[in-house]
């Protein structure tokens, strides 16, 4: 009798644990109530899937709710894009040292400033790229050979502070002076004395007398 009663006890813990076992698959997994014995999802009348009660939107499926799936972006990598074509171009730009400093001085005048601004520094910020800066100065033949190379090279040293001192990269800029070996004007005919105090002379030879600013800037090639 014994025997019988504890079997009967077993069999109704064992029954009890296999319906809570299906209770439990047919309502926790995936968040939807499957059906039996194929763990389909079981559908209701409007053809929808069944949810549990604990169902939540990070528990949909494609199958049954595809609005509230999450689907992975896809990223297509973007091809390299190959830079333009660029080519170099050289602007050259001639100032009369008579305009930029008082003769014989390599100080850069209120004017000489002005005209460095409108014509070079202008100029210069219509290229967002530019390879190099380079400052010549020239000076006539008055004076000692020395003299004036030395005279020609501070002018074009002036020059270059100053285009330093308004933001241009000294790394790109390069001065040199040419003194009187590159005249551009002989003054052959003129008469008298080869100093200041000859006035016509002085005059002839004006636009020896000069700095020569080179911009070399990038710009893109015409196809």
């Amino acid at each position: 009798m014994k025997t019988s009663s504890y079997a009967r006890t077993l069999f109704a813990m064992a029954s009890l644990a296999l319906v809570n076992a299906t209770f439990a698959d047919q309502n926790t997994k995936e968040g939807y109530t499957l059906g039996t014995p194929d763990k389909s999802i079981v559908m209701n009348g409007s053809n929808n899937c069944w949810r549990t009660g604990f169902w939540t939107a990070d528990m949909a499926i494609a199958e049954c709710d595809p609005s509230l799936v999450k689907v992975a972006a896809t990223e297509t990598p973007m091809a390299p894009v190959a830079p333009p074509p660029m080519k170099s171009e050289a602007i050259v730009l001639t100032l009369e040292s008579d305009t930029l400093f008082e003769f014989d001085k390599s100080v850069i005048s209120t004017e000489g400033k002005q005209q460095l601004d409108n014509q070079v520094i202008a100029k210069m910020n219509e290229y967002p790229q530019i390879e190099m800066v380079r400052i010549t100065g020239h000076a006539d033949r008055i004076g000692s050979e020395a003299y004036n190379q030395k005279l020609s090279q501070r002018r074009a040293d002036a020059v270059k502070d100053y285009l330093i001192g308004q933001g241009i990269v000294s790394s790109r800029t390069e001065t040199a002076g040419s003194g009187e070996s590159d005249p551009a004007v002989s003054c052959a005919d003129i008469t008298g004395r080869n100093n200041s105090k000859n006035t016509n002379l002085v005059d002839c030879l004006k636009p020896n007398r000069r700095v020569v600013v080179e911009i070399k800037t990038l710009t893109i090639a015409q196809q």
